[in-house]
């Protein structure tokens, strides 16, 4: 449940605790421009198999496939986003979807065909 208090120790809080069919809600990206006209929606929830470039941090520029996306921590993983860790294995580096931009969407799931009807019809309504 979202909290109504505008003191920061409560949004932390709510933040925390945030069940996990909530968080959905915060793993949003925005799309690249061309998508976002083809589509008709700004911004959609990052799914696995989708397409995104970084637009922040030391992998800015890098572009690659959605390998994982971690609700707990509010993260995604990409395919050429990478570091080597201390026993000299290469890892995927977790990135914030706020940090990334949509290139291409996974449309092969029907339910997300409807989430795209539905927020495009939402915007031409405003």
């Amino acid at each position: 449940m979202p909290t109504m208090s505008s003191q920061p120790r409560k949004q932390r809080k709510a933040l925390a605790e945030m069940p996990l069919h909530l968080r959905h809600k915060l793993m949003t990206a925005k799309l690249s421009p061309e998508l976002s006209r083809k589509l008709g929606v700004s911004r959609l929830p990052v799914r696995v198999g989708d397409t995104v470039v970084v637009l922040r941090g030391d992998f800015k520029g890098v572009s690659g496939k959605v390998v994982r996306v971690d609700l707990k921590r509010v993260r995604i993983y990409v395919e050429n986003v990478t570091r080597t860790n201390s026993r000299g294995e290469t890892v995927y580096y977790p990135l914030h979807p706020s940090k990334v931009m949509i290139t291409n969407v996974d449309t092969s799931d029907k339910f997300r065909q409807r989430i795209i009807e539905r927020r495009k019809a939402k915007q031409t309504a405003q």
